[in-house]
């Protein structure tokens, strides 16, 4: 059984700069930078010799520059799952070195062919090709990484893959500029730029298949661990995931409409240069300026946005994109234009590495790659519907021209279409939000507010195979009790289980319980004792609680972060966002999966104490404050709270605990191996 818990992101500073230390994953991120940087000069080449051989006519010419973009994507409709299916079951070295191998001989014979027939079908072939290389190298990057690199892994390769675009757009210019000479120099009679940027393009995937060869690395897939199923069966299973799981759906949706949004801009991008009276050099910039956008958005978006959790990065970032795609609509000026662009491309980078990052986290390695495959050919089906429909749409709406007071402003059809197209991205952008159920009761602007304000803190638990539970309420509700049946419970099903409590759980935390609930000690400051608590659960979770996780063991903790904030914060009439925030700091956002929340009336609980300690010993209206406190706790975050009525029997109680804790997927790993 999987671990689907939700996915979470653990403290994250250093980790980027980390990750290409790892020899295997440099190697990778060598040969992706190679291929993609070609890739996306075959593109400028492909279309720039598609434009040649029009011969100057307009309309042919954006018909077969249009063509280039859709036999690229094509593919991708009928093959993709397919080739996500192989990417599963062979060899991912030899099928990478063999695919940049066909890729190297397609692109060289371009340019000696130099004909429309022969353009389109070596590009492709060369499309084919790449849908078996992409899902192989997506599932075999979580191999390469630790789990707590993954992000920064996703970064890297992310900005490798798009970050060149602007490179290849400049060497492109260059091969322009120098044509001539360069022609003159290798003796190349009648050798155009686009020819000479289709060689390099081959040799790069030449280069790159050498060192994916050399990447012994790779792990040869799921397909070596003997499994046996038919294909069919393969593929039938990588779309029931797909179909099943709300995070991919999510994903998905959300996909679907940032490619809207992207494919509009595409496909329109040059009429809209146009309209604003600029030519292909401001076409050449605009092209630069998206992915500079998305480079600032791959590398910085998630140092930025560190705090939340990537459901809601993801959601909120193409609603963003969207919202800038319709202001790009509406400018008329190519400066402010530019630098919508960029500001768009940046949400679009925040929002890739995100989703891509969800995906190696959560999905497992033997369905990885037709997921990826998956969701690859979906988005180029979307890519080919917008590229084939929008220049029509925008044909169709033509030109208007709007007068405000004495103010002329003159839109076409290409503004039209991309302000529509925001439109459907921002709707989809929320739909995918509302999809992925991120902490469904508190509002993002609240978890804005509390960033600003540095109370939010990591929002995410960290790479982690097992599961973490809190057991929080008032005195005398029955905690500890509830607990061991708990430990018992899963001990029967032969589950690895550690059981502790705050104070107490360790060496140090037995001297700070004694300190904090003795009535010898008397009165303590509200401020240091939060601190001592926090001291307390700083060493609990570092030598106890986070190693055991590591293990893959069910942890169990009688009281935890929410009791200082209930008891520190309410009781004591603290700021709960001050002692929540310390706590966060020193257990560094780790926050247990499911939190079980014992309550009834404080008299009934306090009349079941013999010899009350420090705090038992405080007044009814104290204890009141702090049961109020765990209900709004519990409120804000119904699905991570689990509120029982402790005054219920308790066989009960714990049939109700037993039930909701079975609904956790417990990985493997936290079984004994006793051959169960």
């Amino acid at each position: 059984m999987t671990n689907s818990l939700p996915s979470h992101g653990a403290p994250r500073s250093g980790v980027r700069d980390s990750v290409l230390s790892i020899p295997a994953f440099r190697k990778l991120f060598k040969a992706l930078s190679f291929s993609s940087f070609g890739d996306w000069l075959a593109l400028l080449a492909s279309t720039a010799l598609a434009q040649q051989l029009a011969g100057g006519d307009y309309a042919k010419a954006n018909f077969a520059i249009a063509g280039v973009f859709i036999v690229r994507l094509v593919p991708a409709v009928l093959l993709g799952p397919i080739a996500g299916v192989i990417a599963d079951r062979f060899d991912r070295r030899k099928l990478m070195v063999i695919a940049d191998l066909l890729r190297f001989s397609l692109y060289l014979s371009i340019p000696f062919v130099g004909n429309f027939f022969w353009l389109y079908t070596a590009t492709l072939l060369a499309e084919t090709v790449t849908l078996f290389w992409s899902p192989a190298k997506e599932a075999t990057v979580p191999n390469l990484v630790p789990k707590h690199k993954l992000e920064a892994a996703n970064q890297v390769q992310l900005f490798a893959a798009y970050g060149t675009a602007p490179l290849a757009a400049i060497v492109f210019s260059l091969l322009a500029l120098l044509n001539s000479a360069i022609s003159g120099l290798l003796s190349w009679e009648n050798s155009s730029a686009a020819d000479i940027a289709l060689y390099i393009n081959a040799f790069s995937f030449l280069y790159c298949s050498y060192i994916i060869y050399t990447l012994k690395e790779i792990p040869s897939g799921p397909a070596s661990s003997g499994k046996s199923e038919s294909f069919s069966t393969s593929l039938i299973g990588g779309w029931k995931f797909v179909s099943q799981s709300p995070l991919i759906r999510g994903l998905i949706i959300g996909m679907i409409g940032a490619f809207i949004a992207a494919g509009a801009v595409i496909g329109l991008a040059r009429t809209f240069v146009g309209d604003l009276q600029a030519g292909d050099a401001a076409y050449g910039i605009l092209f630069g300026a998206v992915f500079t956008g998305l480079a600032l958005g791959l590398t910085l978006g998630p140092k930025i946005f560190a705090q939340f959790s990537r459901r809601r990065v993801f959601g909120a970032s193409l609603v963003a994109a969207g919202i800038f795609l319709i202001l790009l609509s509406l400018i008329q000026n190519l400066v402010l234009a530019i630098f919508l662009v960029v500001i768009l491309g940046a949400f679009s980078g925040v929002s890739w590495v995100s989703g891509f990052t969800m995906l190696g986290l959560e999905v497992d390695d033997e369905l990885r790659g037709r997921t990826f495959a998956f969701i690859q050919s979906l988005i180029r089906a979307v890519l080919i519907l917008i590229l084939a429909i929008s220049p029509l749409i925008a044909a169709a709406i033509g030109e208007h021209t709007y007068e405000f007071f004495e103010i002329t402003l003159t839109y076409n059809g290409a503004a039209f279409t991309m302000f529509f197209s925001g439109i459907i991205a921002i709707a989809v952008g929320i739909l995918s939000y509302k999809q992925m159920r991120d902490r469904p009761n508190i509002s993002l602007w609240s978890d804005v507010k509390s960033a600003l304000r540095g109370e939010l803190g990591f929002s995410e638990n960290g790479y982690r195979s097992g599961v973490f539970i809190a057991f929080e309420g008032g005195e005398g509700s029955g905690k500890s009790t509830q607990a061991n049946l708990l430990k018992t419970w899963l001990e029967d099903q032969s589950i690895k289980t550690t059981l502790s409590r705050e104070p107490g759980g360790t060496q140090l935390g037995k001297e700070l319980r004694k300190i904090l609930l003795s009535n010898e000690t008397g009165h303590i400051s509200p401020r240091a004792e939060a601190l001592l608590y926090a001291a307390d659960r700083a060493h609990h979770v570092y030598s106890m609680i986070r190693p055991a996780l590591e293990r893959g063991e069910v942890v169990i903790t009688d009281r935890y972060i929410d009791s200082s904030i209930a008891y520190q914060g309410a009781g004591r009439i603290l700021s709960s966002s001050e002692v929540g925030r310390i706590s966060r700091w020193a257990t560094e956002s780790l926050n247990p999966d499911l939190t079980i929340i014992l309550d009834q009336p404080a008299e009934i609980g306090l009349a079941r104490i013999r010899n009350s300690d420090r705090l038992e010993s405080e007044s009814v209206d104290f204890h009141n404050r702090v049961r109020s406190e765990y209900a709004e706790i519990a409120a804000a975050d119904p699905e991570r709270y689990l509120v029982i009525d402790a005054r219920r029997p308790i066989e009960e109680i714990s049939a109700e605990i037993q039930a909701r804790v079975s609904k956790l997927k417990i990985a493997n790993s936290t079984r004994e191996n006793t051959g169960n």
